[in-house]
């Protein structure tokens, strides 16, 4: 069932038959614990042979090892053979109703559903139903396409917002009995997840229904005080370079498509994802931190402060006797008119203060300059982290830099992003790396 007007569809879900192990097959979504391969160490211990979706992702801890390809032909090779021997069983046309309890005191609520494609456009400033809320960074989808363009099936560990403070779409599906699907806990204490099918039509209807609501031209620019601006329903929460994946292999797909009209139906057009509404009490808009690897702390930080003289702001760099106290002063420095960025690295920590900002967020002013400094060193790179004991962790080893952000109000998301555009990259998590989505459902798209 399509609902085009909203760039809606209720897919046709695939998961495990009833024999296979709920807690073994769900991992968590792939672009997570990326510089922490011990914790991909436990999972594969975890899992052992049994099914899971371990075997159907290419964790991107491992992007770009030599035995990348190899890699992604085995998930191919295992999607085919699960689809072969059962393990996957078809579904009814329906939509998956989430309660996920989080090892951190919190319940989110969400949706599975299928978003179309054609309602999306991760080119900067392009205004589509669909949105990025971060910068796509294009350099990062080759890999990702190789592993989704032979791909059978898909698997959603995107989520994407909606701002309904009125709380209609999702949270009315809760006062309704559903068919449970699976209730489970996820491994590495990370929670639980239960599932409810959502195939009636009058459910279906409702979802329809308050969606289109939220969709209407007038009332969405009278919401958001602009003129004429076309209508964001979506926004991309966590996933953003999954999405642009799949929107990528949909046009390679029409390009090559002998009759254009025909290939409208495939699949391919639609991509699973989780909807979550803003206001649920469950989300919680974490930081995500910075740490820069193989760099001389004390060369980055002077290059910083010429970097933003240059800008005409004004560098200032505190020093702290230890990364408590540097977090201490970093609570105490924080003012409209400037930018305070705690670091950490081996034997220094400190507060960066950046006075006069050219850019209205500390994470751009830090990842405007980070580009430019690991632009020309190819030994050095940079990784998003979640959780602030990583960062320390990570930060304090000989060689590295870290840097504490504040996370952003997601009261004013929606607002900024149909203003400003695209925030830039990693400048928020929907939660910490374990509250993320764990694959369960699969989708066919071939």
């Amino acid at each position: 069932m399509n609902f085009t007007p909203i760039g809606l569809q209720v897919p046709r879900l695939l998961l495990p038959r009833a024999d296979v192990d709920l807690a073994q097959w769900a991992v968590v979504a792939c672009d997570q614990y990326t510089s922490q391969p011990d914790y991909w160490a436990q999972v594969e211990a975890l899992v052992g042979k049994a099914p899971s979706t371990l075997r159907l992702i290419l964790p991107e801890v491992y992007l770009g090892a030599s035995d990348e390809a190899q890699r992604i032909e085995a998930i191919h090779e295992t999607m085919r053979r699960y689809l072969a021997e059962g393990v996957l069983e078809p579904q009814t046309p329906g939509m998956v109703r989430i309660e996920r309890e989080t090892a951190h005191g919190r319940t989110r609520r969400g949706l599975i559903a299928a978003l179309d494609l054609e309602h999306y456009d991760f080119t900067p400033g392009a205004k589509t139903l669909i949105r990025p809320t971060e910068g796509t960074i294009l350099e990062r989808l080759p890999p990702r396409v190789r592993v989704r363009e032979h791909a059978p099936l898909e698997l959603p560990h995107v989520m994407v917002l909606i701002d309904d403070p009125e709380r209609s779409v999702i949270e009315p599906l809760f006062a309704e009995p559903l068919e449970m699907l699976y209730d489970v806990p996820l491994m590495l204490d990370s929670g639980r997840v239960r599932g409810g099918r959502l195939n009636h039509p009058m459910g279906i209807q409702w979802v329809v229904e308050q969606l289109a609501r939220l969709a209407n031209p007038a009332a969405f620019n009278d919401r958001y005080g602009v003129v004429d601006e076309p209508v964001m329903l979506y926004a991309m929460g966590d996933g953003n370079h999954s999405f642009a994946t799949a929107k990528t292999i949909w046009e390679n797909l029409k390009r090559a498509a002998p009759d254009p009209a025909a290939i409208m139906d495939h699949p391919a057009r639609h991509a699973l994802v989780e909807l979550v509404n803003l206001h649920d009490e469950g989300l919680e808009f974490e930081a995500i931190h910075r740490v820069a690897f193989n760099i001389n702390p004390d060369h980055l930080l002077g290059t910083m402060a010429a970097f933003c003289a240059k800008q005409g702001s004004t560098l200032t760099v505190m020093d702290h006797p230890s990364w408590s106290a540097a977090q201490q002063a970093w609570q105490e420095q924080q003012r409209p008119d400037s930018h305070a960025i705690a670091f950490t690295s081996h034997n220094h920590h400190g507060v960066l203060m950046i006075e006069r900002p050219r850019l209205t967020l500390p994470v751009a002013s830090l990842q405007a300059f980070l580009d430019q400094y690991l632009e020309n060193r190819p030994d050095a790179r940079i990784d998003y982290i979640h959780g602030e004991d990583t960062l320390e962790q990570l930060g304090a080893q000989p060689g590295n830099l870290g840097f504490y952000l504040p996370a952003l109000a997601k009261a004013d998301f929606f607002r900024t992003v149909i203003r400003d555009g695209a925030l830039p990259r990693k400048t928020f998590s929907m939660g910490e790396a374990d509250e993320k989505r764990f694959y369960l459902e699969c989708r066919r798209i071939v």
